[in-house]
């Protein structure tokens, strides 16, 4: 039986998002995970104002096609004094064959900042 989780995000990507191959741009991909990310980010430790600080160990492993279904997993490893960093795992479900492969994986570091854009302390 296959594992049930939810994605924090799901997308269909559109013609308008490809290159001249007729994959989806890396960066259409980068935006979707940092997107991915905050949500992770604000579920876990609350309504905070999250800026992104880093992407680290991006790898794209396998291209995405238009009309494949593109859903970000997340998975929260370590929460510090003002930062929390996310890790994504992306996996494109094929229009065609309903395959589903991983496609990308990263991890993404937010700051939790005030009104004045200065790190605040997440509180637990």
């Amino acid at each position: 039986m296959k594992e049930c989780r939810d994605p924090a995000l799901r997308v269909t990507l559109l013609p308008r998002d490809t290159n001249k191959y007729g994959t989806i741009f890396g960066g259409v991909i980068l935006t979707h995970i940092d997107l991915a990310g905050a949500v992770q980010a604000r579920q876990t430790c609350g309504p905070y104002n999250f800026v992104t600080v880093a992407m680290d160990k991006v790898v794209f492993h396998k291209p995405v096609f238009v009309g494949d279904v593109v859903s970000f997993y997340t998975e929260t490893v370590r929460i510090g004094r003002t930062s929390i960093t996310i890790k994504i795992e992306v996996e494109a479900t094929r229009a065609d064959t309903q395959e589903t492969v991983r496609v990308t994986e990263a991890e993404v570091v937010f700051v939790a900042v005030d009104k004045d854009w200065k790190p605040t302390p997440i509180k637990p």
